[in-house]
């Protein structure tokens, strides 16, 4: 059986910018005969996503994640269908999912490596296992939760970055259920800064490529900030940790405009800011979801509940085709998607 994959040709250069080059589209043939415990399986939709960055380096920089090998077929979070199985725990038909799934329209996976899905969980819209009730929603809801300290009736204010991002999107949207009292977003294009007013109910947007930010939030946000969801570091996180409270939260999601740098992660903040943190108690800790696992099942069980109720509201950008997958990542590198960025594989 033929199918087709991408591999990983070449590495953007540690201060470098992703290409589409970076990536080719290969043939291959999948054997027919599964071994015991595995599964063929039809591929849906792939996830592309900012930590993809610095599995293109040859050191990621990061313990939970492992590069991306030259000329192997490229991996990351995926859901699909099973067409054959030799897994006990699985049949023709589930649905199922996997961080590490194969950029490849067909592929032979073991069984185990797999989680099975029940598609009532998100009303059958599939590509929501890759956002809102998979890793991306369990990111913003544990993020809010474990380290944002929203109190409901505390009159907080919240600042999201990357805010019409996959993550960004949703804890804002969470930010104002869990009690909030404004939630603002910075994003980078008027459309953007529309979509987060008038679809996902945040209080105001400013779009950092044509506002003074500062400005913007000191008119926003008189009372201060006591909350900041950070997806971008940088500049942008120096002037809204400028306006924050004593006693404030910062939630260390990601550092996307340091990404194409050779920089540690987490970035050096400036002395400024650091002191700015120290002098008024604000707390900055990394947040990596993968540490609260244990707390997944009833997250994603509330997180399911939140979308079918039209409480929380879905953005995604769906480009279709596996052909696309390097278009789509540097897309999304770039601020080219609302809500979440999916491609579809298959129907």
């Amino acid at each position: 059986m033929h199918a087709r994959r991408v591999v990983l040709n070449s590495r953007p250069g540690k201060n470098g910018e992703p290409s589409p080059g970076n990536f080719s589209l290969e043939q291959i043939t999948l054997t027919p005969d599964l071994k015991d415990g595995q599964v063929l399986v039809r591929t849906l939709y792939l996830s592309v996503d900012p930590y993809m960055r610095c599995r293109m380096n040859e050191d990621t920089g990061a313990d939970y994640v492992g590069p991306w090998k030259l000329s192997e077929c490229v991996d990351g979070g995926g859901v699909g269908v099973v067409e054959t199985s030799r897994c006990s725990a699985l049949a023709e038909g589930d649905v199922v999912t996997s961080f590490n799934w194969p950029w490849q329209t067909h592929a032979v996976m073991m069984g185990s490596s797999l989680q099975k899905v029940d598609s009532q969980m998100v009303d059958g819209h599939l590509s929501y296992f890759l956002g809102p009730v998979g890793i991306t929603g369990l990111t913003a809801l544990l993020g809010v939760r474990e380290k944002g300290h929203v109190t409901k009736g505390a009159n907080q204010t919240m600042v999201v970055s990357g805010a019409a991002g996959a993550c960004g999107s949703l804890a804002g949207q969470i930010g104002r259920l869990d009690g909030c009292v404004r939630v603002v977003g910075i994003c980078g294009s008027n459309e953007k800064c529309r979509a987060l007013v008038e679809d996902l109910g945040f209080t105001a947007a400013i779009n950092y490529r044509s506002e003074d930010v500062s400005a913007r939030l000191k008119e926003i946000c008189p009372d201060g900030i006591d909350v900041y969801f950070d997806n971008v570091g940088g500049s942008i996180s120096d002037v809204v940790i400028e306006q924050m409270n004593r006693g404030g939260h910062v939630i260390l999601c990601g550092q996307i405009s340091q990404y194409n740098k050779d920089v540690p992660y987490p970035p050096p903040l400036s002395d400024k800011t650091q002191e700015i943190l120290q002098s008024r108690s604000i707390t900055r800790e990394r947040f990596m979801v993968l540490s609260y696992m244990s707390k997944s099942e009833a997250a994603l069980f509330e997180l399911s509940q939140l979308v079918k109720s039209a409480q929380i509201k879905v953005l995604e950008t769906v480009v279709n085709g596996i052909e696309n997958m390097g278009v789509a990542f540097c897309s999304m590198m770039k601020g080219g998607n609302i809500g979440k960025q999916i491609v579809k594989i298959s129907d």
